[in-house]
């Protein structure tokens, strides 16, 4: 069942919601993708001063963002298209797979506070499975493709690097999937796909699949770790 499909269906009965919950806090382990603990890269973005920017694509942009919005040290993550042309780049259209985008997350960080490295060791780590081709979870097409959308030549220099040495490493059943390429724009999606984990807790898709990986960056990189999340909404109040 594709993400839309669960996403009607959910939002027709509250009493699902409560009961998604229920099971999350009885048995957490069935989250669709387990988190895997993971070495830091032996290579890193140099240290620089100014907010960076780092685009990734890991299956719904739901989870990803609600993710990097309890990181410290990202001033604003945002979810959206990446990998198609602008005139395609809205929800219903990138839904068809037809158009090149993946749901992906621009990620303004500060670099004195996180590295560009760490961003992706918990992108790896807990936010989505790398190994799973064109789908994540109960999403399939390639919309829901694991992709990182580079924006200088380190970046794809350390993105490169990492995969390689995770796989090196054998820290996975099965080989990583994701791709690496230049960032040729980033389009925002539709503002009621924004803050959306944190505005829906209940909902049942988010409550089986995205708040465990909130969880597991609590108890995997908790030093990394914000109880309050960043929201979309409060960047912009503040830009």
């Amino acid at each position: 069942m594709s993400r839309s499909q669960f996403s009607r269906l959910s939002l027709c009965a509250a009493a699902v919601g409560a009961l998604a919950i229920a099971a999350f806090a009885a048995a957490p382990s069935l989250a669709a993708e387990d988190a895997v603990v993971i070495p830091a890269p032996t290579t890193d973005a140099q240290a620089t001063t100014g907010i960076q920017t780092a685009v990734i694509a890991g299956g719904c942009f739901w989870g990803v963002q609600g993710v990097f919005q309890h990181t410290a040290g990202v001033v604003n993550a945002v979810s959206g298209y990446a990998g198609g042309s602008k005139n395609t780049a809205d929800y219903s259209t990138v839904s068809s797979g037809s158009t090149g985008h993946a749901e992906s997350v621009e990620i303004k960080y500060d670099p004195s506070k996180i590295s560009y490295g760490k961003i992706l060791q918990i992108f790896f780590s807990v936010a989505h499975d790398p190994t799973q081709l064109n789908r994540q979870g109960p999403d399939s097409g390639t919309q829901y493709r694991s992709a990182i959308f580079t924006t200088s030549d380190e970046q794809k220099k350390v993105a490169e690097a990492y995969i390689a040495q995770l796989n090196a490493a054998k820290v996975y059943k099965k080989p990583i999937v994701t791709k690496v390429g230049p960032l040729e724009g980033f389009y925002p999606a539709e503002a009621y796909h924004q803050d959306y984990l944190t505005l829906h807790p209940s909902q049942p898709y988010i409550a089986y699949n995205d708040l465990p990986k909130v969880e597991n960056l609590k108890k995997i990189f908790a030093e990394n770790y914000i109880e309050k999340p960043t929201l979309v909404s409060s960047a912009k109040a503040t830009n």
